[in-house]
């Protein structure tokens, strides 16, 4: 889950020349402490390298607001879809030892693999796994990890493009996925004969000597040192369960801490190179390059105050130019988990912010980490944090209306007769599997049978549309249920989309197409 960068670099004039030094510890203690309070985050973590050094590591706040353990530089967060890079740092040591090649086509390795067209799967390349212009729309497949406990496989997932629609040209336009990464995953397994877990702790996290990071939480023995993810949903913080590893972790599946993390960024600043001589080689600067250049042109959002000019995705990469410098990032998000790395390597700077909180860890990354870097690139102090205050109660507000309008009309339509018989039944969609319509307790119900948290009532809302109120509420993915009756009123179909347009885009609903299969 993703993931794209959160409400990242607001496009805002520089309106200031009061210029400022780089921020010291204390002042970076000052700056984040500030954030949680504003942005209601229970714990973060933050790393700043320089020059290949630790200039700054420190954990604040707490793992949980149930224990009150304080997080510390070693406690450990899921990075989400900052192990993409991990992924693509696999391929490029197999392409080193010359076991493949990024122009290789995927059924060369995973011959059972089957995109929406025959053009596309013939001629679909590693590296087209890794870049987000597949053609398929924003998240799709996701709906098959999220929410979590789902049923499907890694066979499943090698032919489920055929059923999607693409929404742009093969290699025209930026549509970032999760799935297809999962597909590289399963691609190194193929090719390295160890399992995607196995590959990233042998062949990176213990060669670093990321010795508290784990390619897998399943790995993990000792939990006392592991960050609860938290929620802000409902208006208070509370906790709810961790997201549990996908099939494989090639999407987002690594857990790791910041000083562990600062082995991984000093690494990608010299070029692949590490140990306390930098006499060993993770993987060549040739394959740095090739990740670090763009393959996926995306909207590069001028902002004068960076003087930007280009923006694209690398493999595992978001890249842009930032004051004349290459700047190479990303962020991950998983339920109650948000993260970013950054990156200016001719500054030879990296910061990394690992939080524990839905949703405002990602306003607070964005404005701890832009406060970091503007201080090294010798701007002046924008106040990133009272920016993105005012744009999370602008958003939030907003949404928040369109929401409570949704559940009124459906409040006020709740006496509205409806023949429940009409609806009832089993329902199919190619990819996603059986959807069942039932009566449960006197009220119309949907379930999911590959997806078992996905189920709650069915309640009116208008015309032939229903609002989903699902009984998993860790992440705001309440959805409509839009039925299409045939000439005597009888469902035939169903349509589904999100409720709130902040909905993560990982639930895909729009993806569906559920057909009745039976009477």
């Amino acid at each position: 889950m993703n993931k794209i960068k959160p409400i990242l670099l607001l496009s805002i004039a520089l309106l200031s020349t009061n210029i400022f030094a780089q921020l010291a510890p204390k002042q970076i203690d000052s700056l984040v402490q500030n954030a949680m309070e504003k942005f209601k985050v229970a714990g973060v973590a933050v790393l700043v390298v320089k020059d290949g050094k630790i200039i700054h590591e420190k954990g604040y706040g707490v793992k949980s607001v149930t224990t009150k353990l304080p997080v510390d530089e070693h406690t450990n967060f899921q990075i989400a879809s900052n192990s993409k890079a991990f992924t693509t740092a696999a391929l490029s040591i197999l392409i080193d030892e010359g076991k493949l090649n990024w122009k290789d086509k995927v059924t060369t390795y995973l011959p059972e693999f089957k995109m929406y067209n025959d053009y596309v799967t013939e001629n679909f390349l590693v590296e087209d796994l890794l870049c987000h212009r597949s053609g398929l729309g924003l998240g799709a497949g996701d709906l098959m990890d999220f929410p979590d406990g789902t049923d499907f496989t890694i066979k499943d997932k090698l032919t489920i493009f055929q059923h999607f629609k693409p929404t742009s040209n093969f290699r025209t336009q930026f549509d970032y996925d999760n799935q297809l990464y999962i597909i590289a995953g399963e691609l190194i397994a193929r090719v390295s004969g160890m399992t995607w877990e196995k590959f990233i702790q042998s062949r990176i996290l213990d060669p670093l000597q990321m010795i508290n990071s784990y390619s897998t939480q399943d790995n993990i023995k000792d939990l006392s040192n592991v960050a609860t993810p938290h929620t802000t949903e409902k208006g208070t913080i509370r906790t709810i369960t961790p997201f549990h590893d996908m099939i494989n972790g090639a999407a987002g599946g690594v857990v790791s801490n910041v000083d562990d993390m600062s082995k991984w960024i000093i690494a990608q600043l010299n070029k692949g190179k590490y140990g306390a001589n930098s006499d060993k080689q993770l993987f060549s600067e040739a394959r740095q390059k090739e990740m670090w250049t763009i393959h996926t042109v995306t909207d590069a959002n001028p902002n004068p105050r960076y003087n930007q000019h280009f923006a694209g995705y690398g493999l595992g990469w978001f890249l842009e130019d930032i004051k004349g410098n290459l700047q190479a990032s990303h962020t991950g998000g998983l339920p109650g988990m948000l993260t970013s790395v950054c990156m200016i390597p001719d500054l030879k700077l990296g910061v990394v912010i690992l939080t524990n909180t839905d949703s405002g860890g990602g306003a607070l990354f964005s404005a701890v980490q832009q406060t970091i870097i503007d201080s090294y690139l010798g701007l002046d102090n924008h106040g990133w944090i009272n920016e993105y205050v005012k744009y999370m109660e602008s958003n939030t507000s907003s949404v928040d209306s369109l929401v409570a309008k949704t559940w009124q009309t459906v409040e006020a339509a709740k006496k509205t007769k409806i023949n429940s018989a009409d609806y009832i039944g089993m329902y199919e969609d190619k990819w996603f599997g059986k959807v069942e319509i039932f009566i449960k307790e006197n009220q119309l119900w949907i379930k999911s049978l590959r997806s078992p948290k996905l189920n709650g009532p069915l309640r009116f809302y208008k015309a032939n549309t229903f609002a989903i109120k699902w009984e998993y509420q860790d992440l705001n993915c309440d959805a409509f249920a839009m039925f299409s009756l045939d000439e005597e009123g009888k469902a035939q179909s169903i349509k589904m989309k999100g409720i709130s347009p902040n909905i993560d885009f990982s639930f895909d609903f729009q993806d569906l197409d559920l057909q009745r299969i039976t009477k």
